[in-house]
Order: structure tokens, then sequence, then C-alpha cells
């Protein structure tokens, strides 16, 4: 399994959103600014996002994104599969009998595994986690 550009772009812009949601309404050119990620790119990760469970938008001059929920309401694994379609490590383990057809019989046990483990890993990691685990590494108090 390999999390493409698409998956981690999409991911920093749910996490830029999560730290700046004080802000209101985030423009993409300032999200792009600050993820040093094209403008043009980071309008198709919109698109992908853009559901009103996910995002709010409004259009215009002062127009942007934020977020629908709060940041702990957002898993990893909810980012990702919406950006790359699913986290399986092979095609069609989402479906059982789809995936004993794609998959040696002896191997699908293992994929199953994986895919288990990977799943629950990034469900139980939210977009508040990694604001969290961002703040105590500036923590530089003596």
């Amino acid at each position: 399994m390999k999390i493409s550009t698409k998956g981690r772009y999409a991911l920093c812009v749910m996490v830029d959103l999560a730290e700046h949601r004080q802000e209101g309404y985030i423009a993409l050119k300032d999200i792009a600014s600050r993820q040093n990620i094209s403008k043009k790119y980071l309008e198709q990760i919109v698109a992908l996002l853009n559901r009103p469970e996910i995002l709010k938008t409004i259009r215009g001059a002062q127009g942007g994104y934020m977020l629908a929920r709060a940041p702990e309401a957002y898993t990893v694994a909810e980012i990702l599969k919406i950006a790359e379609g699913s986290l399986a490590p092979i095609p069609n383990l989402d479906d059982p009998s789809e995936a004993a057809a794609a998959a040696d019989a002896q191997l699908l046990p293992i994929w199953q595994g994986l895919y288990s483990v990977v799943n629950d890993y990034l469900e139980g990691i939210t977009l508040q986690d990694i604001l969290d685990r961002q703040m105590e590494s500036y923590d530089y108090s003596i």
C-alpha cells in the first residue's frame, strides 16, 4: 500500500484548515502558500473533499473553505479514503466476494490482516491528535 501525493496533500489541506479554523473561511491560495503546494493541484484535491459533511465553502472574493466539523471528528483514515478511494493493499478487499477472486485464497487472510491493522491505526488518529502532537513539539518550556 502506498499513499499517493493526492492523499498526502488532502491530509495537509485538512490539517491546515484545522490549524487555522479560528480564522473562518480560508482561501485556497493561503493554504497553497503555507503548504508550498500548487494552487491548481489543490483545486483538484479540494474537489474530492468538497462534501457537506467534510467542508463548508463560500464562493467569491471573500470565499474559502473551513471544516464542517470539529477537528476531533475527522480521522486520518476518513480523509485518506476520500482521496485514495481505499486503503486496501489489494484491489476489492472491501468486498469479500471480489477479494477472494483477486487474491490467492492462501494469501487473502494476510491481506485482510494488513488492511485491518492499517485501517484501525489510521481510524485512531484524528486531526486534533495531529494538532496536539504539533503543539507538543513546539513546547520549549524551561
